[in-house]
């Protein structure tokens, strides 16, 4: 998807040749209020083709269509601060709009099928695809991954020219210093990190994983959930799952969830989350793509393309 801002948005792969976009991002003058409304909840407000949301002290943004996002920033709100939630939140909720299914998830690609790691804030979605990419495997997205399903019904993820999103120990601990560009926010010691390499082309989905830490009574290892409980798994891994609620969309993820864990699979992967079993990790998850046919070789490393 192509993007043009009016504002810089950090974190985001800059194209030498835009196209006609598919998104625009400007500052407009956002009404308080829609016409209309559909649906709305304590700071927004949705029509059959608008959204209003109001985030207090930052700025009231207005997206329209799927295809623009109008922004009025707060008193005393820099281009940073702002920025953040524009390629964020409200970037996710855009998505939605499109009428894409957005997880909370972080993807590499493996011989052209997308491996997706979904997970709270600090469940390390980030870090492993980071150290994924150091050995070879290209980043597909960063923290929301898009999804839809095509016409014969394939789940296909869709590349968002992200870079990575690293705590400053985990830049230290994969060695990827010299590819740490600016802090998100401040004094925030959260950098955003170019990747190795970028997947550009949409690709299905090859597993999905959803992210634990190997505490009693999870112990180290990969399972794979029945239909159900993967795709409730997934559910509550979307991007803003209150929203998702709020907007009546459960059942739609319901059933592409089910269609991932048919098609791809939905497993739990729990794992230390100390950085020294970051090769253990990396090795578990190698041998399991061997063992459900994403890969041939037993270190799973072949082309990525």
């Amino acid at each position: 998807m192509q993007v043009c801002s009016e504002i810089r948005l950090p974190g985001l792969i800059t194209l030498a040749d835009l196209a006609v976009p598919d998104v625009t991002i400007r500052p407009i003058d956002v009404p308080e209020a829609l016409e209309n409304v559909v649906a709305a909840g304590p700071n927004w407000q949705r029509s059959a083709d608008q959204f209003l949301l109001e985030l207090p002290a930052i700025g009231r943004f207005l997206l329209e269509g799927g295809h623009s996002i109008g922004f009025a920033r707060a008193p005393d709100i820099g281009d940073q601060d702002i920025a953040i939630f524009l390629a964020g939140t409200v970037f996710g909720i855009l998505l939605h709009q499109r009428n894409h299914i957005v997880l909370h998830a972080s993807a590499i690609a493996v011989n052209g099928k997308a491996v997706l790691f979904c997970g709270a804030s600090g469940a390390g979605k980030s870090t492993i695809a980071a150290a994924l990419g150091s050995r070879g495997y290209t980043l597909v997205t960063d923290d929301q991954a898009a999804i839809t399903l095509d016409d014969a019904g394939t789940p296909i993820v869709h590349p968002d020219g992200r870079f990575l999103k690293l705590w400053a120990g985990s830049i230290d601990a994969l060695a990827l210093d010299g590819r740490k560009g600016e802090a998100m926010r401040g004094r925030m010691e959260k950098f955003y990190v170019e990747p190795v390499g970028s997947s550009t082309a949409a690709m299905p989905v090859g597993a999905v994983y959803m992210l634990f830490e190997d505490r009693p009574p999870r112990v180290a290892g990969i399972a794979r959930p029945n239909v159900v409980d993967g795709a409730r798994l997934l559910l509550a891994n979307a991007y803003r799952p209150i929203l998702i609620r709020r907007m009546g969309q459960q059942q739609k993820y319901f059933q592409v969830g089910a269609a991932i864990a048919r098609a791809a699979g939905i497993f739990t992967l729990a794992r230390p989350l100390r950085f020294t079993a970051m090769d253990d990790t990396v090795a578990m998850l190698e041998a399991h793509w061997a063992d459900i046919g994403l890969t041939t070789a037993p270190n799973g490393m072949e082309p990525q393309g």
